[in-house]
């Protein structure tokens, strides 16, 4: 018997970091007592000099951000406090402070890899067998710290690929202080991440149903000078803001281009970086759609499994994963319901695939091994490379593995479309590996994808190279699902 055939076409486009993709950044110099000296010294400037400086700051800078007066008086309000009683300020000196509390950052100095596809919400305007997509891509800067950024680009009927131009400008948002948080799934992430106690309780008792940051905040204050143990009660409070911290809206201008739009780390459990966002056009039981992305943050120290949603690629929503089992990197969701239950891939252990079910999409508590290591190609670790796709074979489940000299292969699991936990069939051989011209790079031998799309029968996989540049290949999707049955 013959292997069946399986042509893989790697495509011309590439997608590769650029140093000049900056955001700006809030600089604190120092401790107080130095930023207190700055301001100080920007204080002493007379106004026709302030005014100056001021001038040739904008000229040199305004040209590379949307509305660059708008980020220096944002960064003057929260260097207000080393004013020492100062507020009688002119505007160009307030902005001049700002300034000088200013950086820029390149968030693609490093890499940009690593990505996840999903059909554009808006399909409009195009011709017959057309399909518009949006593509999230992992990009890094200084500090190797990561972010989510995005491109788009229009697949045609036939197949071929057109990328839509990148606009120079990057913006990044802040969460937004008014976004409320539900107090019962508060409660339960208190539970499991071991912060609840008497202390938490009380707080809690003061918080709505439905809660700002601000109305925590407030909770606290009031009975921080009551509480009748100082050190457990400090203790709940920081757990409890740095819990409300890690949920959070994000909200972009809505005539933004998709392209300058970037998910950069505002809190701290996400400081250093967000890792590997998989990105799923998700399809309830009524037919309604959003978007979801599981991601990792990072703090240098942790991990944390994340989930985001949206519907327009401009307002984000942000919450953890909670529950026994969201834990360690690489869950991808199921792009519908089984049964009546959300279904996720995961790996718990850092090598098998395991699969997960709950009628709750942030508690995740139940759990089934899928497969382990198999091949020697995968004989180190297996793990997704982003959410199953339905066939009518059954889901198409991409998979990575690492085999001799940590190299990262592409290959394909199918399982079955009512028992997602049975597994038909899979890729004896790996459906893809770095040829010599993808081998090199910041992390060398590796291809990697975080989530692929079928189009007018082809699959169209986006991946990423060695950790440096990003292209596409597509397999005919008929090809495939023969070959991992054959």
């Amino acid at each position: 018997m013959h292997q069946k055939t399986l042509h893989v076409r790697r495509r011309p486009e590439q997608f590769l970091s650029d140093e000049r993709r900056v955001i700006t950044r809030l600089l604190v110099p120092g401790g107080d007592e130095r930023c207190k000296g700055l301001v100080g010294r920007i204080l002493a400037l007379d106004e026709t000099e302030a005014t100056a400086q001021l001038g040739a700051v904008k000229r040199d800078f305004a040209g590379r951000h949307r509305n660059i007066d708008d980020v220096f008086d944002r960064h003057f309000r929260q260097a207000a406090k080393f004013l020492d009683g100062h507020y009688e300020i002119s505007e160009p000196r307030r902005r001049l402070i700002g300034a000088f509390f200013t950086m820029e950052y390149a968030i693609e100095a490093a890499a940009l890899f690593n990505p996840s596809i999903v059909p554009h919400f808006d399909q409009s305007g195009l011709a017959g067998g057309a399909c518009r997509f949006i593509m999230s891509l992992r990009a890094t800067g200084e500090g190797h710290i990561s972010s989510i950024v995005f491109r788009t680009g229009v697949i045609d009927g036939a197949g071929e690929i057109s990328v839509n131009p990148c606009s120079p400008f990057v913006g990044s948002a802040h969460p937004d202080p008014e976004a409320v948080r539900e107090k019962r799934t508060f409660f339960y992430k208190l539970i499991e991440m071991g912060g609840y106690s008497d202390a938490a309780g009380q707080i809690l008792d003061q918080l709505p149903v439905e809660f700002a940051f601000a109305d925590l905040e407030r909770a606290i204050a009031a009975m921080r000078e009551h509480a009748p143990n100082h050190e457990d009660f400090e203790r709940a409070a920081e757990q409890m803001l740095w819990l409300a911290r890690s949920n959070y809206t994000l909200q972009f201008p809505e005539s933004s281009p998709l392209s300058e739009v970037v998910i950069f780390p505002v809190t701290e459990n996400e400081s250093r970086g967000i890792e590997d966002a998989r990105f799923v056009r998700f399809v309830d039981d009524d037919g309604s759609s959003i978007y979801y992305g599981t991601y990792t943050a990072y703090n240098g120290f942790q991990i944390l499994p994340q989930l985001l949603h949206t519907k327009d690629f401009r307002h984000f929503t942000i919450v953890t994963l909670n529950g026994k089992f969201a834990q360690n990197k690489g869950m991808a969701l199921f792009p519908r319901r089984i049964k009546g239950r959300y279904v996720m891939i995961s790996r718990q252990d850092g090598e098998n695939l395991h699969i997960m079910s709950s009628t709750n999409i942030r508690f995740w508590n139940e759990l089934q091994h899928l497969r382990g290591p198999k091949r020697p190609w995968e004989l180190v670790q297996i793990g997704n490379c982003g959410s199953p796709i339905e066939t009518e074979k059954g889901w198409l489940l991409l998979t990575h593995g690492v085999g001799p000299m940590r190299q990262y292969c592409i290959g394909a699991d199918l399982l079955d479309l009512e028992d997602p936990s049975r597994v038909i069939a899979y890729a004896k051989e790996p459906i893809l590996c770095p040829n010599e011209k993808e081998r090199e790079g910041y992390v060398p031998n590796v291809v990697y994808s975080c989530g692929a799309i079928v189009h007018n029968g082809q699959l169209i996989l986006p991946y990423a190279m060695s950790d440096s540049a990003t292209s596409f290949a597509t397999v005919p999707l008929d090809e495939l699902l023969a070959y991992l049955l054959d």
